[in-house]
């Protein structure tokens, strides 16, 4: 299609995109008694990433970070909780052992929402591309890394800004049945899990196996580059692929992804050189997606490199790695504090579009934009997130980053104000901020509550 004028739904709002921040934007506008028509693209087009037609599929990783309460995501997870997220809901009625972090069965977890969204009588579903912004007022723009080229180029035309870009990669998934477990072993670090056992299955390296994968990774061909004309991409340096890891140095990978600190080998009751965690991919745990192992290698090199790690000799991959394009408009530029155009105060961008990072980020900005974007229907003051909340970090960190060199930023610490008066000891300090973010938070659910 060539554009929206006048939807079914003029009288409410319209989202378009119902990737997390999409499907988490529908639900809190419709909950609120406030209809929308949501707008996806898939089945009828489809991405490099995705693989089905579900709502809310979960590419990159099934892993939503940490849970723990002294981390920045475990904060921002319960930020979200509190104020009745769809997406955390979904993921804790799906949630698979992962040690201290919140994985989920990915498809179990998509179809949840899918289901959701569907059976939801405020929220009616449009399979159909959008091709330029609807001219509805609210809409939220929630359409994902993988925007269309003809979206995006009305977004340029709108904003009269270029949007941004850069790569980012997935790592493979195996399965189950082909980890040798008479090389791999069960374990979580510090033994920090849900399982007695473990909840990951990990590959030990001694010296030699680490020496021989660097140097694979290191001269193993790489796929070409799709979507972009060059030959040195702009890496997202939170999510690079691991050959570009073990180019940036030989013992990169063994104080990144691959180090094996709390982790204690039964065979020889000591901490491997180097260890390789394989993570529950679904809950019947016959998948297992390799962590930190996000690729932009040939899938035959895959393969080939891949196998030569102890344990995965016969390796039988579900799904193998690939590189996709992640765009992002210029926040700080064009964004106010409730994630509205300057330009156009009717048009919300939530999720990676708005250059958010992190799963849970992303639900963040799905979840203001969609309360906003039905307060604006009601002629209700919009909600702005308190900046001593992550979530509200986050967002402050969008729209008031330096333009010139904005990139995107996952949840961490250092975005929030520090204590006052000053806390010595970074878990302790951690500890003050978590219950002085959800002590602010309590204001914004006292003025969004919605009893349904």
């Amino acid at each position: 299609m060539t554009g929206i004028a006048n939807t079914a739904n003029s009288k409410g709002a319209v989202i378009v995109g119902a990737g997390l921040a999409g499907s988490e934007a529908a639900w809190q506008v419709a909950r609120r008694g406030v209809p929308c028509v949501l707008y996806e693209m898939r089945p009828g087009k489809t991405t490099p990433a995705h693989q089905t037609a579900l709502f809310a599929e979960l590419v990159c990783s099934n892993s939503l970070g940490s849970a723990l309460p002294d981390r920045a995501t475990g904060l921002l997870q319960e930020e979200m909780t509190r104020l009745e997220s769809l997406v955390l809901t979904a993921a804790r009625a799906t949630r698979v052992e992962a040690g201290g972090a919140l994985a989920v069965d990915r498809g179990a977890f998509a179809e949840f929402i899918t289901e959701k969204i569907e059976a939801h009588p405020g929220i009616t579903v449009i399979r159909e591309e959008v091709t330029a912004i609807p001219e509805d007022r609210p809409t939220v723009l929630a359409t994902g890394p993988l925007t269309s080229d003809t979206l995006c180029q009305d977004i340029i035309r709108v904003t009269g800004r270029e949007t941004l870009a850069f790569y980012d990669a997935m790592a493979p998934v195996i399965n189950a049945d082909s980890i040798d477990m008479t090389i791999c072993f069960k374990a979580s670090r510090y033994d920090r899990g849900d399982s007695d056992e473990g909840d990951y299955i990990n590959c030990p390296l001694d010296k030699d196996a680490y020496d021989r994968l660097v140097e694979a990774l290191v001269s193993a061909d790489k796929a070409p580059l799709r979507d972009f004309e060059t030959d040195d991409p702009n890496f997202f340096e939170g999510c690079l692929p691991v050959e570009e890891l073990a180019r940036r140095g030989h013992r990169t990978l063994a104080f990144g992804p691959l180090r094996p600190v709390g982790l204690t080998d039964p065979r020889t009751d000591r901490w491997p050189y180097a260890v390789i965690q394989l993570r529950r991919d679904n809950l019947a745990g016959t998948l297992y997606n390799m962590v930190g192992f996000q690729t932009n290698l040939t899938y035959g090199e895959q393969k080939r490199v891949f196998r030569l790690i102890p344990g995965l000799g016969n390796a039988d991959f579900f799904r193998l790695g690939q590189m996709h394009r992640n765009t992002f408009i210029k926040a700080p530029a064009l964004l106010d504090s409730h994630l509205r155009l300057r330009s156009d105060p009717g048009v919300f961008i939530a999720g990676q579009l708005s250059g958010a990072e992190g799963y849970i980020g992303n639900v963040a900005t799905g979840w203001l934009a969609g309360v906003n974007a039905a307060r604006q229907i009601q002629k209700k003051s919009l909600v702005t997130l308190p900046l001593s909340t992550m979530s509200g970090a986050l967002i402050n960190y969008l729209v008031h980053s330096a333009p010139e060199d904005f990139q995107p930023m996952k949840a961490n610490f250092g975005l929030l104000p520090r204590p006052d008066p000053p806390v010595k000891g970074k878990r302790e300090r951690y500890g003050v901020m978590s219950a002085r973010a959800l002590e602010a938070l309590e204001a914004v659910k006292r003025e969004t509550w919605v009893d349904a």
